[in-house]
């Protein structure tokens, strides 16, 4: 028969193991288009509040009917194995919820390499509903550690699980080159991608 002591100094470690084993895994949600699917996982436990807002829209089903609208890809670049693809809302009056705060990578951990989806915006605490994939690394979109008041980089918050090619061949489609403004000059999908629905993916 175990001793009492026996018995309490186990308590702790039985505790931490329930506690590992009830952890809720990162939800994972798929984008469905005419090109394929993209599956992502959300890493909510690094950037809750980013993956919520998200989910928000996944679970409304706003993002249905969307579009990937924007193919950013180095000047001259023939191969799709490295740029940013856009997708979203485009500030639709009818579906935007209400902006969200910034999350930088600096308080989540996370970088902008290969695979990552990251939240689109214009100054920190602005972004909504628009979103970009990274396809190769675009760590150029961390914040900066050293200055991230400076910097303070994209809010990435998960990453491609399967579908990257997909992604990779909707980068490739043709631009056009009169579309878009600033830096999304002649950036812009001459017909852009339609996102059918985006749907969780049950465990």
């Amino acid at each position: 028969m175990l001793s009492k002591r026996a018995i309490l100094a186990a308590l702790p470690a039985a505790l931490v193991a329930r506690t590992a084993w009830a952890q809720p895994a990162n939800p994972k949600v798929k984008i469905e288009t005419p090109e394929g699917d993209i599956t992502l996982e959300l890493f909510a436990d690094k950037a809750p509040v980013t993956v919520a807002n998200f989910l928000k829209y996944v679970d409304r089903h706003l993002f249905d009917g969307a579009t990937f609208y924007r193919a950013s890809r180095p000047p001259g670049a023939t191969a799709t194995d490295y740029g940013v693809l856009q997708g979203g809302l485009q500030n639709d009056p009818k579906k935007l919820l209400p902006p969200i705060a910034h999350e930088s990578t600096v308080k989540t951990g996370l970088s902008h390499t290969s695979g990552t989806i990251s939240m689109g915006r214009n100054a920190p605490g602005t972004a909504t509903a628009d979103w970009f994939i990274c396809i190769g690394d675009q760590t150029y979109l961390d914040a900066d550690p050293k200055d991230p008041k400076a910097n303070p980089g994209f809010a990435a918050f998960g990453r491609v699980t399967e579908g990257l090619e997909v992604a990779e061949k909707i980068l490739g489609q043709p631009v056009n080159p009169k579309l878009g403004t600033g830096a999304m000059k002649g950036e812009m999908l001459a017909k852009p991608v339609k996102i059918l629905k985006v749907v969780r993916v049950k465990a």
